[in-house]
């Protein structure tokens, strides 16, 4: 069972690192539909994937620059996702 902080500050840190929690979970959720509509937009070959590339794009390096996934991870996705592109 946790135990509710008792000093005020550690209240509080509680209380950041769950809107932290809620909004780091929002921003990469964001990412994978971004990566995931791009992906589906690809293979179908539609008109807006270039729009759909660069959202997928801006969101990669969104998330890396909030440290909310690997620089490696960013540079390999958006390398995938460009040879997709070029298809």
């Amino acid at each position: 069972m946790n135990q509710m902080p008792v000093i005020k500050s550690a209240m509080k840190r509680v209380k950041t690192n769950e809107k932290a929690a809620l909004r780091n979970q929002s921003q990469v959720s964001k990412l994978r539909t971004a990566v995931k509509k791009f992906e589906s937009a690809a293979v179908k070959g539609a008109d807006d994937k270039q729009d759909l590339y660069l959202t997928a794009i801006s969101k990669l390096d969104q998330a890396k620059t909030k440290g909310l996934i690997k620089a490696n991870k960013a540079a390999r996705t958006k390398s995938r996702l460009t040879k997709q592109l070029a298809k």
